[in-house]
């Protein structure tokens, strides 16, 4: 062979011809049902997660799956659907309720409104949207704002912080218009590659409540405020004197340890709050309702031992399979942190302080700072470890606003609450527990080093979302893009005009809450609750703002009639001016019946009637690829605004990039090997 006369032209085309096959399969294996593992496609989100439209989600399934899905909610369990995202459809995807004590809230109410989880490659081996593996669909509960865990994971990702990407999505169920929901990216592969690459590390999702049972989603327990000791409203005048235990109080009978600070905990007898009168300027927080307890140290990161069975509550919430080295690495990142060792190379020190100050700005205390230590994922990566935002509905005081079910009247407490929350102070931003009690944080701000450090990172936050504007721009983008979905929402926990004045009350608390930080940084406001208990007269007056009205229990909407409109013939893309004028509403079926649905054997000559009807409606309004009509776009569409660039997909993956080259080795070397020959 070797000696053939046209060895060289041979070597020649057999290298084309590799390259040639290296080509297609780079840019069209896909599309051609080649997948490689590992792929690199994460488009979904500049897609799913364009936060500057509300997408189309619908639900096609069937009536029987639909009864037992939502009869049977409690248990979760998954069942088969199609799912079809801003006009494109998938096959084979499976989808349950989702939650925690939402999902049993919602459960013991007459609404039907749960949030779900939508799998899409539990039943389809490989099947992703976009590259999309898992997805969220987030109800809104105990948010009448429709913004706060929205507006959490845009300032989390301001600030470079790990955290899923969101968007507002129009969410129907066989083809009538169910509410307008949250999407949310899963914290699964893609959610791992999109921000890490190839370099996942493990991801955990520490977690010791489960009161729905979602472990995976659980989304918190709010404490009883009955206990919540009013607060009269104080002056910068009120004298300051002493109660009978020495502990600092107002003329007017206000005590400024009522701010917020845990009692200590006597570690070395049972655990109970010191009562002792060295603690008398501190007390019982809005967290601290002993449903965390003490229990379940693993969560809030407490080295106990080197046992694995010391550190279930981790483990069993890992998101990827975990070997017992993984899990012994990781305990003694644990008690390295713990003992205040080697921490550049234990904690990734700069993520985890910027996780922080957003974490803390929100006041969020239905997570690893409140007493029930939960709703927070843990990267763990050679060892370092990191913090995943997740769960932020119950933030801007909402954790405590009222109790479940509690109403939006404002009240003395509410006022209270409101003045509590807009100056909760940043260097002990613990609730229901002690900085010592959560390592990850007070380790951290106990060196004076990273204390500086927090306090620039704060600095950085507040004069470049806040004083800035862009948080004021952010939110009225955002309600400009999605009130008339709300207004026409047939689901809602609230009625429409407590959605305005909840995000009245939203951009408000924001405005108060960076103005507060900034004294605090600055020093003319005290940032530990020990000294804010002696200084209450120096802190800023939020007494005006009612905090029950962003959200409370399970809003203000869920005893009212819930309606939904008729969506069959209709445009289910076209904006929620344009659904109210062409369809009247109905009543929203039973709880466990499915809004209607043809039979199965029809159901797809239906669709394709439907969908004849909507292209030649989308015709006729020149309507986009991306499922918006020109003048709806023209609507929802807001000004460009500063945001961190989201990881886009490459169009070729690396294995496909080492074909290709090796195409080209292989053409090189013919080439070669023949001229040799040839001589």
């Amino acid at each position: 062979m070797a000696d053939h006369k046209n060895i060289e032209r041979i070597c020649i085309i057999i290298g084309i011809i590799t390259l040639m096959f290296g080509l297609v399969f780079a840019y069209f294996g896909e599309s051609l049902g080649i997948t490689v593992s590992g792929s690199t496609d994460l488009s979904y989100a500049t897609t799913l997660f364009d936060d500057s439209m509300v997408h189309t989600i619908d639900i096609e399934i069937a009536e029987s799956d639909w009864n037992n899905l939502q009869e049977n909610a409690a248990d979760e369990e998954y069942q088969l659907c199609t799912i079809t995202v801003d006009g494109e459809t998938l096959d084979n995807v499976a989808i349950r309720p989702k939650g925690n004590s939402s999902l049993t809230s919602v459960v013991s109410s007459d609404s039907e409104r749960y949030s779900f989880k939508i799998d899409f490659d539990k039943y389809s081996d490989g099947l992703t949207y976009h590259g999309l593996d898992k997805l969220n669909l987030n109800n809104i509960i105990s948010d009448n704002t429709y913004l706060k865990e929205y507006l959490s994971y845009d300032m989390m990702a301001y600030m470079g912080v790990a955290a899923p990407l969101a968007s507002f999505a129009k969410v129907s169920v066989n083809g009538e218009y169910f509410g307008l929901y949250l999407a949310v990216e899963g914290v699964e592969e893609a959610f791992a590659q999109r921000n890490y690459g190839s370099d996942v590390g493990n991801i955990y999702k520490p977690d010791s409540m489960q009161i729905g049972g979602d472990k995976e989603m659980g989304d918190g327990e709010k404490p009883d405020m009955s206990q919540m000791p009013e607060r009269p409203q104080g002056t910068a005048d009120s004298q300051t004197t002493t109660d009978q235990n020495g502990a600092p109080q107002t003329a007017d009978g206000f005590q400024p340890q009522n701010m917020g600070t845990p009692p200590e905990m006597n570690s070395e007898t049972t655990g109970q709050p010191d009562q002792t009168a060295a603690n008398a300027g501190q007390f019982p927080d809005i967290g601290q309702m002993g449903m965390g307890g003490n229990s379940g140290n693993d969560v809030a990161l407490i080295y106990s031992d080197d046992e694995l069975s010391s550190y279930e509550n981790i483990w069993e919430g890992a998101v990827f399979d975990v070997t017992t080295s993984d899990k012994e690495r990781l305990i003694d990142s644990i008690k390295q942190l713990n003992a205040g060792e080697n921490l550049e190379t234990v904690v990734d020190v700069e993520a985890v302080l910027k996780y922080f100050v957003v974490h803390n700005f929100v006041d969020n205390f239905d997570s690893y700072t409140g007493s029930m230590k939960h709703n927070y994922y843990l990267r763990e990566d050679q060892g370092q470890l990191s913090m995943i935002a997740w769960d932020y509905n119950l933030a801007f005081s909402n954790f405590s606003g009222g109790g479940m079910g509690g109403g939006t009247t404002t009240t003395a407490t509410s006022t209270d609450e409101a003045t509590t929350l807009v100056n909760y102070p940043i260097d002990t931003p613990v609730s229901g527990t002690t900085m010592d009690e959560r390592p990850l944080l007070g380790v951290l701000l106990s060196n004076e080093a990273y204390l500086e450090q927090y306090h620039q990172y704060f600095q950085e936050f507040i004069s470049g979302y806040f004083e800035s504007g862009q948080c004021t721009e952010t939110i009225d983008q955002a309600t400009a893009l999605i009130s008339d979905y709300v207004k026409d929402d047939p689901t809602a926990f609230c009625t429409y005009e407590e959605y305005q004045a909840g995000v009245a009350v939203l951009e408000q608390f924001c405005t108060l809450r960076a103005e507060s930080i900034s004294g605090q940084l600055e020093g003319t406001i005290p940032a530990t609750t020990e000294e804010q208990a002696a200084q209450p007269t120096v802190l800023l007056d939020a007494s005006s703002l009612d905090i029950a009205a962003m959200g409370s229990g399970m809003g203000g909407g869920m005893d009212r009639e819930m309606t939904a409109p008729t969506m069959q013939g209709t445009d289910q893309t076209a904006n929620a001016d344009a659904t109210s004028a062409q369809s009247a509403t109905a009543p929203q079926s039973a709880k466990g019946q499915p809004p209607s649905r043809l039979d199965a054997d029809t159901t797809t000559a239906a669709t394709n009637t439907q969908s004849t009807a909507e292209s030649d409606l989308a015709a006729g309004e020149n309507q986009t690829g991306n499922g918006q009509t020109e003048s709806e776009k023209a609507t929802n569409q807001p000004e460009e605004r500063t945001r961190p660039s989201d990881t886009t997909a490459s169009t070729m993956d690396l294995p496909s990039l080492m074909l290709l080259g090796g195409s080209c080795l292989v053409l090189l070397l013919g080439i070669l090997v023949a001229k040799r020959y040839k001589r």
